[in-house]
């Protein structure tokens, strides 16, 4: 009678047969590109499940020669063979494998550890996919994607349950030491920390704590602040105020060619546990970005006090600078109190104390301010709009000495965090009908982060190294581990 493995082996034999019967036989002539395509495609996938279960068999076939001991050293006996379900991108596998029990102990496969298969029945390539679509769009299209794709269904309860999983270690990824996480082509000489908010939409309390009616002005959706930080390495970049002001009013003679540096190794994060948590977590990674070529230091944000607050506490020795651009919105509306929107003078003027902000003339400009409210005959809206310019303005002094800022060559606008709250929060977590729990959140935003950044790959070996050790410990069961077993103990190990 002929061996499971054996009996694969002529499975896949036939299989292949068929294709290359099927590509080279007369019949399939009729056929149009994408029903042959198809056919193929289907036919490999068939094929790549009997290629796998083989490989599975053999594996399973061999009993460990040596003695088989718990984790506490207790050696274990032999107990018989136990069925194990691996769902991979070709489809369902069975197979089963020797398994070792003594009485009070856990029961141990060895080839588990071996093969550094996961806790459950996905697997990690399959989780990788999975994870991979799901950091950009929705769990319902990830699923449906895959399944068109492989053949079979996976569903989005699974899908929301491995994103979960695999995000576990991206705090761990992050906190590695710089000569890890840092390539050594880094040569920027300026460190900038950026952070702002965006709102997450929450699911909504169970029914018996809501209120049985929404209040007069309560928004219908719960929206909760997820705090995004950037931290990055730039080049300086001197610049004149008046090219400053041209690129900011986007002068059409300006001059197109833009030799700015570029940011690198951008790190984004984003947290729903509030600014201190961000904050923190920020503080730590810069001072591991730490370096003898690191000459200045800038943190950057918008007017939010509190948010200002919570940077200089964390970052003390990183000079604080307000985005012009908030700064020049500020501006944009004190001259449209000041002339209205529709006023030919309205951009010159603009442009007049836009150099002066940038030539480090705050004083002039809030003279400016002050004497025009007072010499125009303005509505009570109209002279609240300067007064809050004025305001913040005053308020932000300290932060806005950007004459100073360009002859050092820092960067002045949060052009990474803006597009951070975008791209990485509001792109994916504010999708029509998206209600987010705390976890699922966390556990995209960080998967997102990672992808955006362009450390998937390197995430994802990091990751399967930890799981392995949380599996299995630091070393093999077996003495038949192969390569790439013996290569996640030994990195885990490190």
């Amino acid at each position: 009678m002929a061996t499971t493995a054996e009996q694969s082996i002529a499975q896949g034999a036939e299989q292949y047969r068929e294709l290359l019967a099927y590509v080279t036989g007369v019949g399939n002539q009729p056929a149009s590109a994408y029903e042959v395509e198809l056919r193929v495609f289907r036919g490999v996938l068939a094929l790549g499940r009997t290629l796998l279960r083989l490989f599975f068999e053999q594996r399973a076939a061999e009993r460990p020669a040596g003695p088989v001991a718990a984790t506490d050293g207790t050696v274990l006996t032999y107990h018989d063979r136990r069925p194990v379900t691996y769902l991979s991108v070709f489809g369902k596998v069975v197979f089963r494998r020797h398994a070792f029990a003594a009485p009070g102990q856990a029961m141990v496969c060895p080839l588990d550890a071996a093969l550094s298969l996961p806790e459950r029945c996905y697997s990690d390539l399959l989780r990788e996919w999975g994870g991979f679509g799901s950091a950009d769009g929705s769990f319902r299209e990830v699923a449906a994607l895959l399944g068109r794709i492989l053949g079979w269904p996976l569903s989005v309860q699974a899908l929301e349950t491995n994103v979960r999983e695999d995000a576990v270690d991206v705090a761990a990824f992050y906190d590695r030491p710089a000569a890890e996480s840092v390539p050594v082509v880094e040569a920027a000489s300026i460190l900038v920390a950026q952070a702002d908010g965006k709102g997450v939409p929450v699911v909504q309390p169970a029914p018996a704590e809501r209120t049985a009616r929404r209040g007069k002005g309560a928004p219908p959706n719960r929206m909760r602040e997820a705090v995004v930080t950037a931290l990055y390495t730039i080049q300086p970049y001197q610049r004149s105020a008046e090219v400053v002001a041209a690129a900011l009013l986007r002068d059409p003679d300006r001059s197109t060619s833009d030799h700015r540096p570029r940011p690198i190794n951008k790190e984004l994060r984003a947290t729903l546990d509030g600014k201190v948590v961000a904050m923190t977590r920020l503080a730590a990674r810069a001072h591991q970005r730490e370096g003898p070529q690191i000459r200045d230091r800038v943190a950057l944000t918008d007017g939010a006090p509190a948010l200002q607050e919570q940077m200089r506490a964390a970052l003390p020795d990183y000079p604080l600078v307000l985005d012009i651009i908030h700064a020049v919105e500020y501006l944009w509306a004190a001259a449209n109190a000041l002339l209205g929107e529709r006023h030919p003078e309205r951009t010159a003027w603009v442009r007049g104390h836009l150099l002066a902000l940038l030539q480090g003339r705050l004083a002039d400009v809030l003279s400016d301010l002050e004497s025009d409210a007072a010499d125009r005959p303005l509505s009570a809206a109209q002279q609240q709009a300067v007064a809050t310019t004025l305001r913040y303005y005053r308020a932000n002094a300290a932060f806005m000495h950007y004459d100073q800022y360009l002859a050092r060559g820092w960067p002045i606008g949060t052009g990474v965090i803006e597009g951070a709250c975008g791209h990485l929060v509001k792109d994916r977590m504010q999708q029509a009908g998206m209600r987010w729990t705390k976890d699922g959140a966390h556990a995209i935003l960080d998967l997102r982060a990672i992808r955006l950044g362009d450390h998937w790959d390197a995430y994802w070996t990091f990751h399967r190294q930890r799981q392995h050790r949380r599996l299995y410990g630091l070393s093999a069961t077996t003495p038949s581990a192969p390569p790439e077993a013996v290569a996640l103990v030994s990195a885990a190990a490190a």
